[in-house]
């Protein structure tokens, strides 16, 4: 089997034992929270808990994007040892990390020129661009050579699908994704916007939902209506969350009491601190296989 790195960013919202178990490496992005540095490092620095609390409680938050120097840093010790890579970034829709890595990519192949290191925009998020690893690990494991799994990634990673909502909307008017006179009226009456990641890697609001009972079900109808073979779909299925594992874990049960063919059970993760600086606490996100995204 042709021995390569397959890398990505933290923000595929992986536990630290899922990117050991699969054999994927990961550079960390990094956050502020209230002014102090930390970096997106799966919880270590600071605890999901204690994060999504502080937000809670009206702390502050900014994010960085993986620099330049940083992705050659991080690059360099694998081509040092004769290693090809083939790293996936969070979404050009969301970050422009993006662009770092491909500048530092390109100034690492003039040191390097006999490496394949190979820079993919995910179009991902959080434990989407983590679904999206674990497949390309499945597909390594199998034996697929750098080069077709380079091109797998680029054919595939729409079908990829990203369903989610929230449960309090001062983050997306914070973020600007919400305007402030709608964030206030949408709290008044239970608004629990129904959201997904477009064609384009960005975080689109799709639906106004009333009540968080309707939009768990409005969540698990697009599973319906996009999945690879529908109800019959029989892939991985991910779930991540902000500091609401009762809400993520009700809407696995609809899940796996809904689609009886699934690839084992639905797996939860927390959401990490880059891409929960954003939507805040109380957030759950579905991701599954199915239709290519075109809009």
């Amino acid at each position: 089997m042709e021995d390569f790195i397959l890398s990505c960013c933290s923000t595929a919202d992986l536990e630290q034992q899922h990117f050991e178990k699969r054999n994927i490496k990961y550079v960390c992005f990094h956050f502020q929270l209230d002014g102090k540095d930390y970096p997106d490092d799966l919880g270590k620095s600071i605890s999901f808990k204690e994060f999504y609390n502080s937000m809670a409680n009206g702390a502050m938050t900014q994010t960085s994007q993986v620099s330049v120097g940083e992705y050659i840093e991080y690059f360099e010790p694998f081509l040092k040892e004769g290693k090809d890579i083939l790293h996936l970034t969070l979404s050009s829709g969301i970050s422009g990390t993006l662009n770092s890595a491909i500048i530092a990519r390109n100034q690492l192949k003039e040191k390097y020129p006999d490496r394949k290191l190979y820079v993919v925009d995910s179009l991902a998020a959080s434990a989407g661009f983590g679904l999206l690893m674990y497949k390309l690990a499945d597909l390594r494991d199998e034996g697929m050579s750098i080069d077709a799994l380079y091109q797998w990634a680029v054919d595939h990673r729409l079908e990829c699908q990203h369903w989610f909502f929230v449960s309090d909307l001062k983050y997306l008017v914070r973020g600007g994704r919400v305007s402030k006179v709608a964030g206030a009226i949408g709290n008044v009456l239970n608004i629990c916007p129904l959201l997904n990641v477009d064609y384009q890697g960005r975080l689109i609001v799709r639906a106004k939902v009333r009540r968080k009972s309707a939009v768990m079900k409005a969540t698990v109808d697009k599973m319906a209506e996009l999945a690879e073979n529908g109800l019959d779909y029989a892939d991985d299925c991910f779930i991540s969350n902000s500091d609401c594992y009762d809400d993520a874990r009700a809407v696995a049960d609809l899940i796996e009491e809904r689609f009886p063919n699934l690839k084992g059970k639905v797996e939860i993760f927390s959401i990490g601190t880059t891409i929960g600086s954003h939507t805040g606490p109380g957030t759950v996100a579905l991701f599954f296989w199915g239709k290519q995204r075109v809009d």
